[in-house]
């Protein structure tokens, strides 16, 4: 074997797992962006339907009325940071646990009957 060939022995092991490793951080962070992606969706969704929810409840006052919206957030996969109920306008924020990562998406919905 010429003595340039014994040097170069193992590159191309060496190579693939590079290229190994780099697919996964790629598979890692593809994964985490998806997982990001779904909780924000959850939280919109979450929002959303508490809005409604609470809007409905609204002419019974805040209370019943926020109730509602922490029922219907729960029952989709998030909580409710925020309520407010102002005549029957109500102003929900949620948020959604995003994955097992230690972070949180966020989302806020209106509801009530249209401006004049």
């Amino acid at each position: 074997m010429p003595k340039g060939a014994q040097r170069e022995r193992g590159a191309a092991s060496v190579f693939v797992l590079a290229v190994g490793l780099v697919l996964v951080a790629a598979g890692l962070a593809a994964a985490t962006v998806g997982s990001a992606r779904a909780a924000r969706h959850t939280a919109r969704n979450a929002a959303d339907l508490a809005a409604l929810a609470a809007a409905g409840r609204a002419v019974e006052g805040a209370g019943p009325a926020c109730a509602a919206a922490r029922r219907y957030a729960a029952a989709n996969g998030a909580r409710v940071t925020s309520c407010e109920v102002t005549g029957l306008e109500v102003v929900v924020r949620t948020e959604a646990p995003v994955g097992s990562l230690p972070t949180v998406a966020t989302a806020a919905a209106r509801a009530g009957p249209a401006p004049l």
